[in-house]
């Protein structure tokens, strides 16, 4: 997620100073053995300043390093790009904590904000770049249009850079192709990369490596936990402890996790305890202190509570809330939501920081260790818990769109029917449910269809998703998720042999391509979508898509192809006697005619579109028609009979009560008129214009000449 924010982590994956429970916080779970009046003082919220531990020496040399001359400085050349400070270290050294760290007390230099972007999943793999661009043009509301490409996203942000003045802060990233394209041309910006090892290829850029906090941070970060008491007692197994922890924030948090759970335990117990568990031989060295302090305080889980935690790895992009936990473990969301409160006081979760506080973050540094333990799980058990965490998404999401119709509705009623826990109060809290839970929304979506096992859930996952979207943002607004959740319909339909869907997510796909002006790609989905509905015998698709294909040929201006492709369709609609789409087929092809000259055929079309219109009743289609045929008329140099058809076009419109398109015709006989030479019969139909137009406020006349009339 990226976002825009003075101060504030976005869930930092190297614990210094996670979020807690009060201490004596009534709802943490018993399984986690935390008694009533636990004496001890968790840290605050992890946005630095007093919450933050040591590492003065690495902050100092990162400020130096933003003050040095670079290469293009010495060499006499002005910078042409911002300076990329580098904070190196392995997942729960801190330093995406001192990061975060860094871009609090750098704050004020960049007034256009702090943005922060996650570059890896939960999972291990690497973010599209594709992805962190849209969502940092997000932030400052430029909407990336939907099936752009990387470079053309990438573009848009360092536009979006060019002219602000402000501090990138990337988080994990795998290597420097994450990086390079986001990096703005702009001296007055500075970027803060978070990275395990060097990003070469990026020039001029010298790493922070973190290693081990000093021994006198490490014992004040553990004493918020325990209290200074037990500290003082015996100062010496608090420093055991730290080095049995190898420095490590992560680490050191969860063994003062512990500690805090269990006042009559002393620090010299579970620092021997630590001494007493084995290494882990296939995991890097510097990984192992983590594993095993994690594995110590997973060991005194009780069961339900150890199989809620790691059931947790499961949850898309690391977030969780009360109603995924509850669908993941099987239990009640208030259960859930209590087990979820007392994780966060042993360390083992965070709270990610939105103004609801619903939302809960397991850090990074942490996934990997319960995936391991959830390999031990049964399969079936599994794929349960994932087909439940679905379900209860989809629920959510009906709800969410069923709260924005209008009372009285079925979709109120059926709302109604759900339990209150799945239900929202107003439209209002619907839409921020979604804004705040769309990157994981999308993810789950992502996921779901990835894995291939349950396809029907992860087909009424998406279209429930593209109808919450739609309802809430509208379909234009939505356009760029839209897009992609289409392209995972498109991937079931082809995995399971679903022709009819394939072809709707293709027609869709192909709008979205039209609509952004990307005319050839829009062509080939069209194509494709052509063969996939007459794979289906789905008549509506063929004639949609046979219709959309001539439609990609008129905007590229190859008339002749446009309009075989408008014949065809009109085929098909007659044959079915399908004459609302018959009379409006007339139309295209008329359109196409004309465009290409040939006026004659262009007129035949527009007098069948009006006899089409006519026999259903449709006098306002009826009149616009006339008005076409008017118009190729004039272009064909037959002024006076386009005189005769244009006051024809008049009088449908007026039977039909629509004043602005009668207004409309009135200014085309006006100007018709003034080339034949009669001005004064040209300033009578003028008057009428404006009459007309007097009866709707704030109508013109001007306002009218500028509009097609076939608008």
């Amino acid at each position: 997620m990226a976002y825009v924010s003075p101060d504030g982590p976005d869930g930092v994956e190297a614990a210094l100073s996670p979020e807690s429970g009060a201490p004596g916080d009534p709802r943490i779970d018993p399984g986690l053995d935390t008694p009533p009046g636990t004496p001890h003082e968790p840290p605050g919220d992890g946005d630095g300043g007093a919450s933050f531990f040591g590492r003065a020496r690495e902050i100092k040399a990162l400020r130096e390093d933003i003050e040095r001359a670079g290469l293009n400085t010495i060499s006499g050349r002005k910078e042409p790009r911002a300076r990329v400070l580098l904070i190196a270290g392995r997942p729960g050294s801190g330093r995406t904590a001192l990061a975060h760290e860094i871009a609090r007390r750098l704050a004020d230099r960049y007034p256009d904000g702090v943005v922060r972007a996650r570059l890896t999943e939960t999972g291990g793999g690497a973010v599209p770049t594709e992805a962190t661009a849209r969502e940092i043009l997000t932030t400052f509301g430029v909407a990336g249009p939907p099936g752009a490409g990387e470079d053309q996203l990438s573009e848009m942000v360092r536009e979006a850079l060019a002219v602000r003045r402000v501090l990138l802060l990337l988080d994990d990233a795998v290597d420097a192709e994450q990086v390079d394209p986001l990096v703005p041309d702009n001296p007055d910006c500075l970027v803060v990369a978070v990275a395990q090892g060097p990003l070469t290829g990026i020039p001029d850029v010298r790493p922070c490596t973190l290693g081990g906090m000093d021994v006198k941070a490490a014992v004040d970060l553990l004493a918020r936990y325990t209290g200074a008491v037990r500290i003082t007692v015996d100062p010496q197994a608090a420093e055991a402890l730290v080095e049995e922890c190898g420095g490590q924030p992560a680490a050191l948090v969860l063994a003062g996790g512990w500690l805090a759970a269990r006042p009559t335990a002393s620090v010299a117990d579970v620092a021997a305890q630590l001494r007493a568990l084995p290494d882990d031989p296939g995991r890097p060295v510097g990984d192992r202190p983590l594993a095993r302090v994690f594995g110590l305080v997973y060991a005194t889980l009780a069961p339900s509570t150890a199989r809620t935690l790691r059931l947790l790895a499961l949850a898309p992009t690391g977030m969780t809330d009360a109603h995924t936990t509850s669908a993941l473990a099987g239990c009640s969301v208030t259960d859930a939501r209590t087990t979820l409160d007392g994780f966060v006081a042993v360390g083992m979760l965070r709270h990610a920081g939105d103004p609801a506080g619903e939302l809960y973050e397991v850090p990074a540094c942490l996934v990997p260790l319960l995936r391991d333990r959830l390999a031990h799980d049964r399969p079936g058990e599994l794929q349960l818990a994932r087909a439940r965490m679905l379900e209860r998404t989809v629920r959510l999401l009906q709800s969410c769109r069923a709260v924005t119709e209008a009372e009285g509705s079925a979709a109120r009623r059926k709302l109604s029917e759900l339990p209150r826990a799945l239900r929202f109060p107003n439209a209002a809290a619907a839409d921020d449910w979604l804004r705040t839970r769309l990157p994981a929304l999308i993810a789950s979506a992502r996921l779901a269809v990835a894995d291939g096992e349950l396809d029907t859930l992860a087909r009424r996952l998406v279209a429930a998703l593209v109808r919450a979207l739609a309802a809430h943002r509208g379909t234009e607004a939505a356009a760029p998720e839209l897009y992609g959740l289409h392209h995972l319909v498109l991937d079931i339909a082809r995995r399971r042999g679903l022709h009819r869907e394939q072809a709707a997510a293709l027609l869709n796909i192909g709008d979205l391509d039209a609509r952004t002006g990307r005319t050839h790609d829009a062509l080939a989905r069209y194509r494709a979508a052509l063969d996939a509905g007459r794979a289906a015998n789905d008549h509506y698709a063929t004639g949609r898509a046979m219709e959309s294909v001539g439609g990609a040929h008129q905007d590229l201006e190859d008339w002749q192809r446009a309009a075989d492709w408008y014949g065809r369709a009109l085929a098909q609609r007659i044959g079915r006697g399908e004459r609302a789409d018959e009379a409006r087929l007339y139309g295209r092809l008329g359109a196409v005619h004309t465009y290409a000259g040939r006026y004659g055929e262009a007129l035949r079309d527009w007098r069948a579109a009006a006899a089409g219109h006519r026999r259903l009743g449709d006098l306002t289609g009826q009149a616009r028609a006339l008005s076409e045929a008017a118009r190729v008329q004039e272009y064909a140099g037959r002024p006076y009979e386009s005189l005769r058809t244009c006051e024809e076009a008049v009088g449908w419109a007026r039977l039909a009560g629509d004043v602005r398109l009668e207004a409309a015709l009135q200014l085309r006989l006006a100007d018709t008129l003034d080339r034949v030479g009669d001005p004064t019969a040209a300033r009578l139909h003028r008057a009428v214009a404006d009459r007309l137009l007097g009866t709707e406020e704030g109508g013109s006349a001007y306002e009218i000449r500028s509009t097609s009339a076939m608008e």
